[in-house]
């Protein structure tokens, strides 16, 4: 998984210029997902959709600072009941439910809190990379390597030196086109493809399960030399947005124009920065990731690993006149998916290109049927890809996707005057249209048909309330299908129904 990287900065799905040959070559092997998308277009609420196999109006961690209940289930704790542990390597931005474990007197040190403090992941190592760690395991490997600094992120990693010989920071955007003072082997890529390497050759003929977690291209945009200056302006896609966007916008996204890096992205000058050095760092974690399939080659692996490659949400850049993340444009919701499948029932969708609608839900059920593990389909809202790769089932696929936002730790929030219980939004897209309902506010809809790059809302368009009631019955449907019910299986269920005089209860007799 790479953090807030594009479908479209990837030469499989289309850039004229990125050379990912080593990506490319993954979707030759496997199937390129085109419709793939997020459950939500934050970073928190997103994984944890991937670890748990559920939607953000189920799983509860609706945007990063909220914590995974202690009550959810992840991929890590299926595989532990099998025996199998899951490894990380990188990222995860698991927020420990400290109240609850308090609450039931799991703050004791043991191997359990652990484990739920970690989402379950036994950690090779962890680096989130959005702020400074100075006691992290990076940050002492990188102190051994002669980083000689207290903090060396910060110093290092994230900073430059510009024409004047003046140290910088890569918080600043306007840094983002110089070098990182940091060599491209002691990056954060490099790093973590190198711990996740390390963990796999120990490994030996064990079984494994992992999760090699990137945090680029994320900012800071900082790229080590030579990959800050890998790419020219003139290399980068042309921005996605139109005047007609800022006439009687969306009330929301007229407030996230008013924060800062919105405000800024707006502006060419910073666009046309920070685009070049995005691009740089894809193109490193793509000749990591080359040296990463080199060795499953030499070790046999390819013949029995299952591999997922894919992005929690992707990167405005300026496009809509939009920073970071978070809206529902496609821009960010339609990820990279790419699923190698090793078995042999998967030859014949070899290097295809699939555009049914996938979500990141899909990744749990996905694993848990590789492995052969029970489905937990009372819990898990998403289905097995295998069903895709393996062309198994009766066809039958789903119509839509639905993607979730939770902006009440947004300054946006503030400058609408909503009260933090206030500021919900839910997106449902099928293969035509795009409907988005705010919490409080009117809705939004894109005919992705006639206007593909989604540059005119017609969420009060008097011609399409046929549609918009179409789509918000989709998402009544959704709302519909979401499983609560998950302290008891479907087994269980289906084993104790109707069954009450046998507990010696019986009513209703005459």
């Amino acid at each position: 998984m790479c953090d807030q990287l594009r479908q479209d900065h990837l030469a499989c799905y289309g850039h004229p210029t990125l050379r990912t040959r080593h990506i490319d070559a993954l979707a030759a092997r496997g199937v390129r997902f085109t419709k793939a998308f997020v459950t939500s277009g934050v970073c928190g609420p997103s994984r944890m959709s991937f670890y748990t196999g559920r939607y953000p109006s189920s799983h509860g961690a609706t945007w990063n600072r909220v914590p995974l209940s202690v009550g959810e289930v992840t991929l890590g704790e299926y595989l532990k009941d099998s025996h199998r542990a899951l490894a990380l390597a990188g990222k995860t931005h698991v927020m420990p439910d400290n109240a609850n474990m308090k609450r039931l007197h799991l703050d004791g040190g043991s191997e359990l809190e652990t484990l739920l403090r970690s989402g379950h992941f036994v950690e090779v190592d962890r680096h989130d990379g959005h702020h400074a760690e100075p006691h992290s395991a990076y940050a002492e490997w990188l102190r051994k390597q002669g980083y000689d600094s207290a903090d060396p992120w910060t110093d290092y990693v994230i900073s430059a030196e510009n024409a004047q010989g003046e140290i910088v920071s890569g918080w600043q955007m306007r840094n983002a086109g110089l070098p990182a003072r940091v060599a491209q082997a002691h990056s954060e890529t490099a790093y973590t493809v190198g711990q996740a390497m390390q963990y796999i050759a120990a490994r030996g003929d064990d079984p494994w399960v992992l999760h090699l977690s990137l945090v680029k291209p994320h900012w800071p945009y900082m790229a080590p030399a030579p990959y800050h200056a890998a790419y020219a302006l003139d290399d980068c896609l042309p921005l996605k947005r139109h005047e007609a966007e800022l006439d009687n916008p969306h009330p929301v996204l007229d407030a996230y124009r008013t924060q800062e890096e919105c405000a800024n992205f707006m502006r060419s000058e910073v666009s046309d920065t920070v685009r070049p050095a995005y691009q740089g760092l894809v193109q490193q974690i793509d000749d990591r990731l080359g040296e990463l399939w080199e060795q499953l080659e030499r070790l046999g692996r390819w013949e029995d690993t299952l591999i997922v490659f894919t992005a929690d949400h992707g990167d405005f850049l300026g496009d809509h006149w939009l920073g970071e993340k978070e809206q529902f444009y496609d821009t960010v919701q339609n990820i990279p998916l790419i699923v190698y499948d090793p078995s042999a029932e998967a030859d014949a969708t070899r290097g295809s290109a699939d555009a049914r609608m996938v979500s990141a839900v899909d990744v749990v059920p996905t694993v848990l049927d590789a492995l052969g593990l029970p489905p937990a389909d009372h819990r898990v809202e998403g289905r097995s890809l295998l069903d895709l790769t393996r062309g198994r089932g009766n066809g039958q696929w789903r119509d839509f996707v639905v993607s979730e936002l939770d902006y009440a730790y947004r300054g946006a929030r503030i400058a609408l005057g909503r009260q933090p219980g206030e500021c919900r939004a839910w997106m449902v897209r099928n293969a035509r249209w795009k409907y988005v309902h705010w919490q409080g506010f009117r809705p939004q809809l894109f005919d992705l048909e006639r206007d593909p790059d989604e540059f005119f809302d017609l969420g009060e368009d008097a011609g399409h309330e046929a549609i918009r009631s179409a789509m918000r019955l989709h998402l009544l449907e959704w709302f519909c299908m979401l499983k609560p019910r998950t302290t008891v299986s479907n087994d269980e269920v289906a084993a104790k129904t109707n069954v009450y005089k046998q507990a010696g209860v019986f009513f209703g007799v005459w």
